[in-house]
């Protein structure tokens, strides 16, 4: 069957939203080892639900990046944790992270409308 434009949108918000999070846990989490990462996507309710989770060094503080919009002169100036963390916060709804037992847990959902 045809792919409706609503789930081609929810298809391409879930992309975006995934690279951010992936390449965070590379560039982050895995600085400097490597390791695995186990996503688990659940459409539900007219949503898609998603918890990915990562072994490697955990959040600053134990918190998610407050990813504040911050206009810039110069994309050179954009800091760490900016830009990606305010994408994913606009994009997605009960963005929560947890670290246990050494795992990193991040899960959200992304509504099929986006408001």
């Amino acid at each position: 069957p045809a792919q409706t434009v609503q789930e081609d949108d929810l298809r391409g918000t879930a992309e975006i939203v995934l690279a951010e999070v992936l390449n965070n846990i590379v560039e982050h989490a895995y600085a400097d080892q490597g390791g695995d990462i186990t996503l688990r996507l659940v459409r539900h309710d007219g949503a898609l639900h998603c918890t990915v989770t990562d072994t490697g060094a955990p959040m600053p503080g134990l918190c998610l990046p407050e990813g504040r919009f911050q206009p810039l002169d110069d994309l050179a100036d954009l800091p760490e944790g900016g830009f990606g963390w305010f994408l994913i916060r606009s994009l997605v709804t009960e963005l929560t992270y947890q670290r246990i037992d050494g795992e990193n847990r991040l899960s959200f959902i992304l509504p099929d409308e986006q408001s």
